[in-house]
């Protein structure tokens, strides 16, 4: 469509939209308590160079990236010109993001997964279910960046010494974990009566049940992994976060992660995610 100046007013207000809607679903994230590890809003769970603070001008430092990324974005075909500019727009939004942090990784992950939501739905605004965005981000995420670098990271060490899919696999396949996991655990949470946190909290634990989380990998293991998995598993089993059992299992889970060492940093951009399609697609139903 060729733009003229109605269309471009629409596609300002949408980047807008929808930078505003990421960023706050990254602050959201951080703010969401008490989570098993993760930076909250009581403190830095097992993270000695992350607090609250730091996670939130991080998110704030992403806004402008994501509106760079729907603007560009914008009823795009799915091409491999459009895949470049989106790696180079992610890989400029990362440097923002380690100069507003002061050189700490906050949301590498997230500006992958997120990026690649807030493209999907500037690309194709009339879509109106989750499952058909995250589809539509796999196709973009399954095309090649050439100029994308080589470098190395904890998460890609990772995958290539378990052997495990990561956070590249997770976009690919059309981020099962935030369709058939986060997603659905936050909607019937809610439809069960509990608070908004509460679902938050079991949409985070549904997502670590089954995620090969290279953060936890990275930090504490294949052990650690399982513990994460197994001790998620257990406070859903046990009727959610919104009960007494599913509370006492929740700090047992987070009693081993801290013995650990271990932070579901992968979980925590999937949960992002999850939030931010959750509010897109509430809007549009």
């Amino acid at each position: 469509m060729p733009l003229t100046l109605s269309n471009t007013r629409q596609a300002d207000v949408l980047a807008a939209k929808l930078a505003e809607r990421a960023t706050q679903a990254l602050i959201d994230e951080a703010r969401l308590s008490p989570k098993p590890g993760l930076v909250d809003s009581r403190g830095s769970g097992a993270h000695q160079d992350l607090n609250l603070a730091l996670m939130e001008r991080s998110a704030h430092s992403l806004t402008a990236t994501f509106y760079a990324l729907a603007q560009h974005c914008w009823l795009r075909p799915v091409d491999i010109a459009l895949r470049q500019e989106v790696g180079r727009l992610g890989r400029l939004g990362e440097r923002q993001m380690m100069t507003a942090t002061g050189g700490v990784n906050t949301h590498r992950g997230a500006i992958w997964a997120m990026g690649l939501l807030v493209s999907a739905v500037a690309m194709q605004p009339a879509l109106s279910q989750a499952a058909d965005i995250a589809q539509c981000a796999a196709e973009l995420a399954r095309l090649p960046d050439a100029f994308s670098p080589i470098t190395f990271s904890k998460g890609s060490h990772a995958v290539q010494r378990y052997r495990v899919p990561g956070a590249k696999e997770e976009a690919q396949r059309g981020f099962p974990h935030i369709i058939e996991r986060g997603l659905p655990e936050l909607r019937a949470s809610r439809q069960r009566g509990a608070s908004e946190n509460q679902a938050q909290l079991n949409a985070l634990l549904a997502v670590m049940t089954t995620l090969t989380d290279t953060c936890v990998l990275s930090r504490g293991g294949m052990s650690a992994l399982l513990a994460m998995q197994q001790g998620a598993d257990a406070v859903l089993q046990a009727g959610g976060v919104q009960t007494s059992a599913g509370q006492y299992q929740l700090y047992q889970l987070e009693q081993r992660m801290l013995a650990d060492n271990a932070s579901p940093g992968g979980a925590a951009d999937l949960l992002a995610a999850t939030l931010f399609l959750d509010g897109v697609t509430r809007a549009n139903s």
